[in-house]
């Protein structure tokens, strides 16, 4: 092999590596890693709402938002959790806020435009156990919705957060499920 085109494929290799992920890679996880008390999978994003009727597939399926949204989950109910409690939490939907409203034009077609009739919603199942291991809640359908995601802008995250109506919609879904004492 010659050392040009060893370099050429040393670079379509990073190149790939580089490559933006899409929440339908095949070789995306469908789950966070074994760690703590809380456990959170999901099922083929490909399934989702926000997907399966998206007139703009190739932004809603950009990046890494399942994950994202898993980790937040994760890391905002393992503090509510008494010792030893564990939390197993599948996503079974999402459907982010907004939309995109294509009809606007080419160049609005890639803005997720936000309005009352596009609120966030999600639906997960899950188990709380205590530290025998014994059910204390669980759900196999929880349907969560903010309807009133526009109006109750008080406590948002950051306005740059692209997820910031649905880490709402979640840790307001944690305050009800987990109270802390």
């Amino acid at each position: 092999m010659t050392a040009a085109l060893g370099g050429l494929l040393a670079l379509a290799t990073l190149t790939a590596a580089a490559a933006p992920r899409t929440v339908t890679d095949p070789k995306a996880p469908r789950a966070l890693d074994v760690e703590g008390p809380v456990q959170v999978s999901w099922t083929d994003p490909a399934k989702f709402t926000e997907l399966r009727n998206s007139s703009n597939r190739f932004e809603t399926e950009r990046g890494n938002w399942v994950y994202d949204l898993a980790a937040y989950l994760r890391t905002t109910a393992a503090p509510r959790l008494a010792p030893g409690q564990t939390l197993d939490v599948t996503i079974t939907d999402i459907k982010r806020a907004g939309d995109f409203e294509p009809q606007h034009g080419p160049r609005a077609q890639d803005i997720r435009i936000m309005k009352d009739i596009y609120p966030p919603r999600m639906t997960l199942s899950y188990v709380l156990k205590d530290a025998q291991g014994n059910v204390l809640k669980q759900n196999n359908e929880e349907k969560l919705i903010d309807m009133g995601y526009l109006s109750t802008g008080v406590g948002l995250l950051s306005d740059s957060d692209p997820l910031r109506y649905e880490k709402r919609m979640v840790k307001d879904w944690l305050r009800k499920v987990l109270p802390t004492a």
